[in-house]
């Protein structure tokens, strides 16, 4: 007779990366897997530029998401360096997970990344065809079968990481293809993100949302101090840009843009917190910092 303790189920724990073209819905699924806001969402592209490494724990695995910034044809060395982030996370995990915007054609951004999973020694690769909310049940057939033909994938899985569809789906299916291992994290650890890189991108999120043209791109924020009290938070940050006339509107007129911004954010922030919070904005002008290595590096940008 078969004991019980020889029918129960092992504990799996390992590393799943996000991969994808920008804008695929990368930190929409991060986001709706955690249940909870960690990164930032925007609808321009390459609002991802740190990896971070979210947590999900049932009963019987861990799961580490590792969200990575779109990738894309660099510019600048922002650009280079957001790549090698991405790039550099399908060589350390257990499972890949390639996202494909259900409402987009599959053009040779998608062929480009595809070549890059298929060389990924990761153990497990799923095709995830995101956005099934938005797009017509022809869309999603013809992204399940252009896709299916990219790369060599185990699984595929169509999802809306907004609506909440099939997002446990996804949880459980890379679960159950992760290795027998101990919890990496401890449980009450959402991700391995510090407090100033998520003031950081909260505000960056802020800025990414309020501000059009070519500003958004043009924009860093760096979290300078966290001054902690009893139940309350004073926060001061820094926000950078490359030209005059984008501080300007950062600022806007009478301060209204940047008064917006650091309102929206502070309520992110105290949410995260579960505290009331201070929060001083600065704006400086930093010529050509996305081509500046230093600066990339201190913005907390450049890959590991």
């Amino acid at each position: 007779m078969t004991s019980d303790a020889s029918q129960e189920k092992p504990f799996t724990s390992g590393f799943v990366a996000l991969v994808g073209r920008p804008s695929v819905g990368k930190s929409t699924l991060l986001n709706a897997a955690v249940g909870g806001k960690l990164a930032i969402t925007s609808p321009v592209a390459q609002t991802t530029r740190r990896r971070m490494r979210a947590v999900v724990n049932t009963d019987h695995s861990q799961l580490v998401i590792v969200d990575t910034p779109g990738l894309h044809k660099p510019k600048d060395a922002l650009g280079k360096e957001l790549n090698k982030v991405a790039l550099g996370e399908l060589a350390d995990v257990d499972a890949v997970a390639f996202l494909i915007d259900a409402t987009k054609p599959v053009g040779t951004g998608d062929e480009w990344v595809a070549k890059h999973v298929d060389a990924s020694c990761a153990p497990f690769k799923l095709l995830v065809i995101t956005k099934a909310d938005i797009a017509k049940p022809e869309q999603v057939t013809a992204q399940l079968e252009a896709a299916g033909k990219l790369a060599r994938f185990d699984e595929t899985l169509v999802l809306s990481a907004k609506e909440g569809f099939n997002v446990d789906s996804f949880v459980a299916l890379v679960s159950e293809h992760l290795p027998e291992g101990p919890r990496w994290f401890p449980e009450d650890m959402d991700c391995d993100a510090t407090d100033e890189d998520l003031v950081a991108e909260f505000v960056r999120e802020k800025l990414l949302n309020n501000l059009r043209q070519e500003v958004p791109h043009s924009v860093g924020v760096i979290c300078d101090d966290i001054d902690w009290s009893k139940d309350h938070a004073s926060i001061s940050a820094t926000i950078i840009v490359e030209r005059e006339g984008q501080k300007g509107i950062v600022i806007g007129h009478g301060g209204k843009m940047i008064k917006k911004v650091g309102t929206e954010a502070r309520r992110d922030i105290e949410r995260l917190f579960d505290c009331s919070c201070y929060l001083d904005l600065q704006v400086r002008v930093k010529p050509e910092w996305r081509r500046d290595q230093n600066e990339i590096r201190r913005l907390g940008y450049e890959a590991e």
